[in-house]
């Protein structure tokens, strides 16, 4: 049971559990490829087969194992092989994936997560903590976090305990004061009670939970998680 009078601050998972990530990659993806077409059309061609541009991230993480945990650096090595492979300038590889990258921080947030942020942050420091690479300062909610910790700059990513107990460094509280929020069940609540943090699960999908232990609660979008926190008593969050 989630025990909300032990909850001094919260960190939180971004993509799935604030924006939906594959849309947003999606659209990443095709204004690379536009870049590409101007700037390296071989490479445009070779990107246009989705088996390649596999085969090409295998190939990066097979070159870049200690980075596995850096997207950006994965996707930058990807762009780099595949400019190499189609004979066009591997140089330009960095002009490519800021191209990606920029397209990458144009997330389409679910309806409730600003009001949510609005709410959580006035009541606890917020940390965001993401496997991925987006920036929140870029993508416009930074106002809304006392701090934001990426595996790319602690060295592993979730479920590893490092990247908790750097959540809880950077909030100068013991895990067992931090509530963590994501939609992962493995990566997210397996990984932040392994610490002994208190979690609640984002399933926006009424997926069925397949882990042990379980979440403390279980929250079908951001408002429903407000919901959890609120006093009793008072009305909904917003």
């Amino acid at each position: 049971m989630l025990d909300i009078s032990r909850i001094r601050a919260i960190s939180l998972d971004l993509d799935d559990t604030l924006w939906p990530i594959w849309p947003t990659i999606a659209r990443a993806e095709e204004r690379l490829q536009h870049w590409l077409a101007q700037h390296a059309p071989p490479t445009a061609s070779l990107f246009a087969d989705p088996d390649l541009r596999l085969s090409l991230r295998e190939t990066a993480l097979a070159r870049l194992p200690h980075q596995a945990h850096d997207l950006s650096a994965i996707r930058q090595e990807m762009i780099r092989l595949g400019l190499e492979h189609g004979g066009c300038d591997p140089g330009l590889a960095p002009d490519a994936f800021a191209v990606f990258f920029a397209a990458r921080m144009e997330v389409d947030l679910f309806d409730d997560a600003l009001p949510a942020l609005a709410w959580l942050s006035q009541r606890y420091p917020v940390v965001a903590l993401t496997n991925g690479n987006a920036d929140v300062h870029r993508v416009g909610i930074g106002h809304f976090f006392s701090a934001s910790i990426s595996a790319r700059e602690v060295g592993v990513g979730k479920p590893d305990a490092q990247i908790f107990l750097a959540a809880a460094q950077a909030l100068k509280l013991p895990p067992e004061q931090i509530l963590h929020v994501g939609d992962d069940a493995v990566l997210d609540v397996v990984g932040a009670q392994g610490v002994g943090m208190q979690t609640v699960w984002i399933n926006r999908g009424d997926a069925p939970w397949a882990q042990r232990p379980p979440p403390h609660a279980t929250a079908s979008s951001m408002a429903a998680l407000c919901d959890l926190l609120r006093e009793p008593g008072r009305e909904p969050a917003f």
